[in-house]
């Protein structure tokens, strides 16, 4: 404790800070930033941009800039992440922004990004599934995890899954997003003997075309898989990683025995 309040005092060690490693959590205007997750759950916490103003999105992930050294922000839209850029410019100057689609990740210059010896697939049947398996990779690769994204294989021309059948069967645990009626991750999940988390989207038209057809089509498979909710990509990148960091240390015991 006193260490914290000299840390505190002399500057080296922010109010937020402190706070975070007191209580697990830091609490502003904003809302409450769970900056124990990581360590609690082995997923740090993210940003849900969706429904927040602009000065909220940026507050939070500032917090967990802050208190975490990286920040993780989904579903954002452009007047969000520009107000984000522009106050990361005068509050973290040396910070780098990545984004891909509607999900954004800061890094603190002195954050040491994880790393995992673990493979995750990413499968989109369609461009159209292409925003929701970018937050799954967002997610897998802030986790340290190797990536590889393999796009457009959907089963309306079967031989495009069949050519990547070797590849499929490489990777340690795949994530494949598919709309429509869903079928992609049930055919990929009857040909490899990896973990496969289904991902419906909600593309198509008419009924069941806001991808309701997509889920029931996947709860209903008979192959083996795990299915999480509709556009569910930061859940399914979640799981993935939990069971990536599995097959990691799991590799790590082997090789110090």
């Amino acid at each position: 404790m006193r260490e914290l309040l000299e840390a505190v005092a002399d500057g080296s060690l922010s109010p937020s800070a402190a706070e975070a490693q007191l209580r697990g959590y830091v609490t502003g205007e904003a809302g409450r930033f769970d900056a124990a997750r990581k360590q609690r759950r082995g997923i740090p916490e993210a940003v849900l941009a969706e429904g927040k103003s602009a000065p909220q999105v940026v507050a939070l992930a500032e917090t967990a800039l802050e208190t975490t050294g990286r920040a993780l922000v989904t579903r954002a839209d452009d007047r969000q992440v520009e107000a984000l850029e522009a106050s990361l410019e005068e509050t973290f100057p040396d910070a780098t922004l990545e984004r891909r689609g509607s999900t954004v990740r800061a890094l603190a210059a002195d954050y040491e990004p994880p790393s995992l010896e673990a493979t995750v697939g990413i499968v989109t049947a369609g461009t159209v599934d292409g925003p929701v398996a970018d937050e799954a990779e967002v997610v897998c690769a802030d986790a340290g995890a190797t990536i590889d994204r393999i796009d457009d294989i959907g089963v309306a021309a079967l031989n495009r899954t069949l050519d990547q059948v070797d590849r499929l069967r490489e990777a340690d645990v795949l994530i494949v997003a598919a709309g429509r009626e869903g079928a992609l991750p049930t055919v990929i999940a009857g040909l490899v003997d990896t973990p496969v988390i289904a991902v419906p989207v909600s593309s198509g038209y008419g009924h069941g075309g806001d991808g309701e057809a997509a889920l029931a089509g996947l709860l209903q498979s008979c192959t083996v898989l795990s299915v999480v909710n509709i556009d569910a990509g930061f859940v399914a990148g979640a799981q993935a990683t939990l069971i990536a960091r599995a097959i990691d240390g799991a590799r790590d015991d082997g090789r110090s025995n």
